[in-house]
C-alpha cells in the first residue's frame, strides 16, 4: 500500500525524475559547436559580444539582431549577457539554453494541470452542498446540463497530477523539440514561448477565479465591499495581463509570442465557453478577445496583404503563395509524425531537399494532407463536447502553425516552429492514455505510453550525443538527409575546419565529396563552390574553372539569396586579409551576375564596394557601391560608418560630413558614440 502522501506528491516525484532526466540526456550535447543561423546572429554579430556593460552598449546589443526587421531585442540581449558572463563560449550558451527548456517544462506542468482541472470542472462543476462531482452533470455551450462522461475523462486529483507531470516530461523529451535547446539562436523561439506559457497559466487562473467566485458563501464576500476588488474583478484583471503583459514581452524574444492571445481564445473556447458560473455569456471576456485580438489581427493582416501579393515578396524564395500553401499542408501533418512518431530520417535538421507542392496530386500527398487536415478540424469540432481537452490539443496544434505555416514567405520547414505546438499534440494524447487503472484498456493504454515515452527518449539521447562534436554531428545530419544540399555542404566545411587547410590531412580529401555533391544538388546557393574555392586558395592548391562558371550561373538564374551574399562576403574577407589570391575577374563576374537581378539588397551592394575598395583599389566604384547601400537600407548605422570614411578618405568631406549628421540621427540611447567620436575625429570632420 502506497503511503498517503507519497500519493499526494506523485506528481511532483515524477516531474523531479522528468527534470532530472532531461538533463542527463541533453548533457553531451552541450559540449558542441556553433551551427548555421548561430554565425550570422552571435558569431559574427559583433553587437552581442560587449566590451562593457554599459547603456550604449547593451542598446547596441538589443538593435543587433539581423535574423528579423524587429530585431528581437530581449533574445540579443540574453546573448550578450552569456557574452559578457562566459565569452563566446557555445557550451554556456547551450547551458542557458538548457536551463529555459527546464523551467518551460515546469511551465507546462503547471499549465497543463490547471487545464486538466478546468476541463474536470466543467464535466462535473463544483456545487455547494453536492454529493459527488463525478455524478454532477457537465456545462456545455448553452449551460445546459448533458449527460456525464465523467467515467472516462474525470480523473483524481492525484491522477491529474501524474497526467501533468508526464505531458511535461514527454514535452521535454520530444526529438523534435531539441533544436530549441542545443541550436543556440532558437533560444529565440523557447525564450518567447516562456512568456506564452506564463500568459496562459495567468489567463487559465483568472478564468478559473472568475467562476469560483460566484460559488463562494455570503460571508465570504463581506470583505469585497470596502475598497477592494472582487475576486471575479481580480480574476478578469489577471486574465486580460496574462494576455497583454506577457505576449508583449515575447515578442521582445520572437514574433511567434503573438499567437498567445489566439491560443487563450482557443482555450476559452474549449473549456470555458464564454460563460460565468452560472451558465449566461461574459461579455467582458468576448469584448476583451476582440480588443487583443481581432483588431490587431486585422490590422496586421491588412498591413501584410498588400506586400505579400507583390511578385518581389517572393523572388528570393523557389516557391509561390499557392505553391507554398500546397506545400505547407503537407507540411504540418509531417510534423504530427515527427512529433509523436518520428524516425532519424525525419528529424534531419536540413530540410532543403524537401519537394514542393505544385499542384493538388504533384505530389499525390499533397491532396492527401488536405483532407487528413480537414479530418482533423472536424474531429475537433466533434470532440469539443465530448473530450474537450483532445480537442483542445489539436486546435493548439493547428493554431501554432497560422504564423508560420500559412502566408509569410518563411523558409518551409524548421522543426522548433512545433516548440509549443507539441504541447498541444501531447495534450491531446497523453491523458487519454494516461488514465486511471478501472478504465477501458487501461494496461494497453500504458504499454502505448510507455513505448512513446521510450522512442522519444531514446532518440533524443542519441542525437543529443551527436550534437556534443561537430564532427559527429555533421556526418549525423549528412547521413540523415543525404539528398539535402546543405547537410552535405556542412559536411564538407566541417571537414575542412578539421583539415586546418594542411594539404596532407586526411580531412582536406574528405572534403571535396561532399561540396561537390552539394554544389551539384538542385536549387541551392554557391555556398559548396565558395568553400571549394576558398580552402583550395588559402592552401594554394589549383582552383577549378567549373567553380567559377557554377557561381556565375546560379547567381545568373536566381536573385542571390542570403546564402550566396554571404558566400561572396566570405571571398571578399579572404581576399580582403591577403589570405585567398582570387582572380579579380572571376570575382568581379560573379559580382556582376550577382548584381543582375533587379533591387539588389544593401548587404550586397556593400559587398561589392567592400571588395572594390580594398581588393581591386577602385575607391570610386566602392564609394559608388557603399552609398547604394546606405539608400537601400538606411537605417542600417554600419553602412554610413563605411561611407563616411570612404568620403573622408578621398577628401570630400562635405559629403562625408552630411552623412554623419544623418547617423548621429540613429544614435539610439547612445549606442553610436564610439563610432561617432571616431568618425568626428578624421580629418576635416571637425
Amino acid at each position: 500500500m502506497i503511503p498517503a502522501y507519497l500519493r499526494r506528491h506523485a506528481g511532483a516525484g515524477l516531474l523531479v525524475v522528468a527534470l532530472l532526466l532531461v538533463t542527463a540526456i541533453y548533457w553531451p550535447g552541450l559540449s558542441g559547436s556553433w551551427l548555421f543561423d548561430d554565425y550570422p546572429n552571435i558569431v559574427d554579430n559583433h553587437g552581442v559580444q560587449p566590451n562593457e556593460v554599459s547603456i550604449p552598449a547593451l542598446v547596441r546589443a538589443t538593435l543587433s539582431s539581423p535574423a528579423s526587421e524587429y530585431k528581437r531585442p530581449l533574445a540579443s540581449l540574453s546573448f550578450a549577457a552569456n557574452y559578457i558572463a562566459t565569452g563566446l563560449d557555445p557550451y554556456w550558451m547551450k547551458l542557458t539554453n538548457l536551463v529555459i527548456h527546464l523551467l518551460n517544462g515546469l511551465l507546462v506542468f503547471v499549465l497543463a494541470r490547471l487545464l486538466l482541472r478546468s476541463a474536470n470542472s466543467r464535466k462535473a462543476p463544483a456545487r455547494v452542498g453536492a454529493a459527488s462531482a463525478a455524478t454532477a452533470p457537465s456545462l456545455v455551450n448553452d449551460g445546459a446540463p448533458t449527460k456525464s462522461i465523467a467515467t472516462e475523462v474525470a480523473p483524481t486529483s492525484m491522477h491529474v497530477d501524474i497526467i501533468a507531470a508526464l505531458i511535461a516530461a514527454g514535452w521535454m523529451l520530444l526529438p523534435i523539440n531539441l533544436t530549441a535547446v542545443l541550436y543556440v539562436v532558437q533560444r529565440m523561439e523557447s525564450m518567447a514561448n516562456l512568456f506564452v506559457l506564463l500568459g496562459l497559466i495567468g489567463y487559465v487562473a483568472g478564468r478559473r477565479r472568475m467562476l469560483a467566485a460566484s460559488t463562494l458563501l455570503p460571508a465570504h464576500r463581506a470583505g469585497w465591499r470596502w475598497g477592494r476588488l472582487s475576486p471575479d474583478t481580480r480574476g478578469f484583471t489577471l486574465c486580460l495581463l496574462g494576455i497583454i503583459v506577457p505576449t508583449a514581452l515575447g515578442l521582445l524574444a520572437k514574433e511567434t509570442a503573438v499567437l498567445l492571445p489566439l491560443y487563450a481564445l482557443l482555450v476559452e473556447w474549449m473549456l470555458f465557453h464564454f460563460h460565468t458560473s452560472s451558465g449566461k455569456r461574459d461579455w467582458r471576456i468576448i469584448g476583451s478577445f476582440g480588443v487583443v485580438l481581432v483588431l490587431p489581427m486585422l490590422i496586421g493582416f491588412g498591413w501584410l496583404l498588400p506586400g505579400l501579393l507583390k511578385p518581389e515578396a517572393w523572388a528570393t524564395r523557389d516557391f509561390t503563395l499557392s505553391t507554398r500553401l500546397l506545400s505547407e499542408a503537407r507540411i504540418i501533418v509531417d510534423y504530427i509524425r515527427w512529433t509523436l512518431l518520428p524516425t532519424l530520417d525525419a528529424l534531419s535538421f536540413y530540410h532543403d531537399d524537401f519537394r514542393i507542392s505544385t499542384g493538388l496530386l504533384a505530389p499525390w500527398s499533397t491532396l492527401a494532407s488536405l483532407v487528413l487536415l480537414a479530418t482533423l478540424v472536424a474531429l475537433m469540432l466533434w470532440l469539443r463536447t465530448r473530450q474537450p481537452l483532445a480537442a483542445l490539443g489539436i486546435a493548439l496544434f493547428l493554431g501554432c502553425q497560422l504564423l508560420t505555416g500559412t502566408v509569410l514567405p518563411l523558409e518551409l520547414i524548421y522543426e522548433h516552429r512545433n516548440y509549443f505546438a507539441s504541447f498541444g499534440l501531447l495534450l491531446a494524447v497523453v491523458p487519454l492514455l494516461a488514465v486511471p487503472r478501472s478504465f477501458r484498456f487501461a494496461r494497453l493504454r500504458y504499454v502505448l505510453l510507455a513505448g512513446l515515452m521510450l522512442g522519444w527518449t531514446t532518440l533524443t539521447a542519441m542525437t543529443a550525443y551527436a550534437w556534443g562534436s561537430p564532427l559527429r554531428l555533421a556526418q549525423e545530419l549528412a547521413l540523415r538527409a543525404q539528398g539535402s544540399p546543405r547537410a552535405q555542404y556542412e559536411l564538407g566545411r566541417t571537414y575542412i575546419i578539421y583539415s586546418h587547410y594542411d594539404p596532407t590531412s586526411p580531412f582536406t580529401r574528405l572534403a571535396y565529396a561532399p561540396l561537390e555533391k552539394a554544389a551539384a544538388l538542385p536549387n541551392f546557393s554557391i555556398l559548396p563552390e565558395q568553400a571549394l574555392i576558398f580552402m583550395n586558395a588559402r592552401m594554394q592548391l589549383p582552383l577549378k574553372d567549373a567553380w567559377w562558371d557554377s557561381i556565375d550561373a546560379k547567381l545568373k538564374a536566381h536573385p542571390p539569396g542570403v546564402q550566396d551574399e554571404s558566400a561572396l562576403a566570405s571571398l571578399t574577407q579572404c581576399a580582403r586579409d591577403g589570405q585567398c589570391e582570387l582572380p579579380p575577374e572571376r570575382m568581379k563576374q560573379a559580382f556582376a551576375a550577382a548584381l543582375s537581378r533587379p533591387a539588389p539588397t544593401a548587404r550586397l551592394l556593400a559587398t561589392y564596394g567592400d571588395y572594390a575598395w580594398n581588393v581591386l583599389g577602385d575607391h570610386a566604384l566602392g564609394a559608388r557601391m557603399t552609398e547604394q547601400a546606405v539608400k537601400a537600407k538606411p537605417d542600417e548605422p554600419a553602412y554610413q560608418i563605411t561611407l563616411i570614411r570612404m568620403l573622408a578618405a578621398q577628401g570630400h568631406t562635405q559629403g562625408a560630413q552630411e552623412v554623419l549628421r544623418q547617423l548621429r540621427l540613429l544614435n539610439f540611447g547612445g549606442r553610436l558614440n564610439a563610432q561617432l567620436a571616431e568618425l568626428s575625429a578624421l580629418p576635416g570632420m571637425k
